[in-house]
């Protein structure tokens, strides 16, 4: 019988719940001196987000870079949109906007 998959949060990214920063262990902290590699959990419990000054508390996990966004029960939604990464959803974004537009202007040389 195989073992369930255990989830790592070591490299999961942290937001604050008060003005939006996220804390990227990859990147650490410059502002207090906290090397990259650094988790979340590893962070002093003294440790404050940089921009407002909220406690450790204030935070919330939000996953590793890279992931798609939102709930995991809603991923299956969506047309499959729901999987994307935030990055991907941009393009599509975007690109349909560009797209569109390209249409629009086409139709100017329409006589």
């Amino acid at each position: 019988m195989s073992e369930p998959a255990v989830e790592t949060t070591a490299l999961d990214r942290y937001e604050c719940r008060a003005c939006g920063y996220v804390y990227e262990p990859e990147k650490g902290d410059d502002k207090d001196d906290i090397p990259s590699g650094t988790s979340f959990a590893e962070l002093p419990i003294n440790w404050r987000c940089p921009v407002c000054v909220a406690k450790k508390t204030a935070f919330a996990n939000i996953g590793p870079a890279g992931t798609a966004s939102g709930f995991k029960e809603n991923l299956g939604y969506g047309l499959g949109v729901n999987n994307l990464t935030p990055a991907q959803k941009n393009i599509l974004i975007f690109g349909a906007l560009a797209l569109g537009f390209l249409f629009f202007i086409s139709l100017y040389g329409l006589q």
